[in-house]
């Protein structure tokens, strides 16, 4: 059964205009079907948040549409297929933040930072200085002399956006961002930050933003358009105010929930009953 689905992201537009366009994602991991038959377009200047339960397959599609797993899916980038994108070149427009970072090395802060900017070929000045700007956006200058493996959960998530915004530097208004629950370790002033930073990159700089949440209002707040997948599939893909309905929810997370509106932005929040 599918909830509330419309054509939002899929309407009948060339296809050089989404900044990405996929179709007949099927992924297995042994005898495990992780997604089954998806296809997704998304928009410049667009957030798109993906929702869903635990095992949806949120992550893993994610994961196909950065690349980081391969399938036999019909995946473009701004019109053009994904194999005619050099590694070096695709890496100046699309950047992915993952949900779990395997960086053990002993970099400073500001050195896993920099590391984003090496697809840009600045001199070396150059990177440090735009390391500098990416550590003051996501407020971690004054730990840029600390040593990457001390650094909380949370602190972590931020230089690793910081990285990703000085990698996405030069794309100019082909920009693609990939966030995977990248509020899951913030505190809360700092979760809307990130989301705030991902929504001005849409608004300011026409980038595709597509971020993988579980919080359904954070996700109303800051979304255009919210994809919501489950049992490896997608059940509902439009605005806000059309995805997350009280059946939706109960039927996707097995929730009884309220619906109600934010009492001055107006997108809908989700309450306990």
């Amino acid at each position: 059964m599918t909830y509330q689905k419309t054509t939002t992201g899929n309407s009948v537009i060339s296809e050089s205009e989404y900044a990405i366009s996929a179709s007949n994602i099927s992924v297995k991991f042994a005898h495990t079907t992780v997604l089954d038959n998806v296809s997704i377009n998304l928009k410049p200047g667009e957030v798109t948040a993906l929702l869903g339960p635990n095992g949806a397959g949120k992550s893993t599609l994610l994961k196909v549409l950065s690349g980081e797993i391969k399938t036999q899916a019909n995946i473009h980038y701004f019109g053009h297929s994904r194999d005619t994108w050099t590694p070096s070149k695709l890496a100046m427009h699309l950047g992915l933040v993952s949900q779990h970072s395997t960086l053990s090395f002993p970099f400073l802060a500001s050195e896993v930072v920099e590391l984003g900017a090496i697809p840009l070929k600045l001199p070396n000045r150059d990177i440090k200085a735009l390391a500098k700007h990416y550590l003051n956006t996501v407020d971690m200058l004054p730990l840029a002399s600390r040593a990457y493996p001390s650094l909380s959960g949370g602190e972590k998530q931020r230089i690793h956006f910081a990285r990703v915004l000085s990698q996405l530097h030069h794309a100019k208004r082909q920009a693609i961002l990939m966030l995977d629950e990248p509020t899951s370790a913030l505190d809360l002033a700092h979760q809307h930050q990130t989301l705030t930073l991902a929504r001005e990159l849409a608004t300011q700089r026409n980038a595709a933003v597509v971020i993988v949440l579980h919080d359904l209002n954070l996700a109303a707040q800051y979304s255009d358009r919210i994809v919501v997948l489950n049992k490896q599939r997608i059940v509902a893909d439009g605005s806000p105010q059309e995805a997350i309905t009280r059946q939706m929810i109960s039927d996707v997370y097995g929730y009884d929930s309220i619906i109600t509106k934010h009492p001055t932005k107006g997108f809908p929040l989700v309450l306990s009953q």
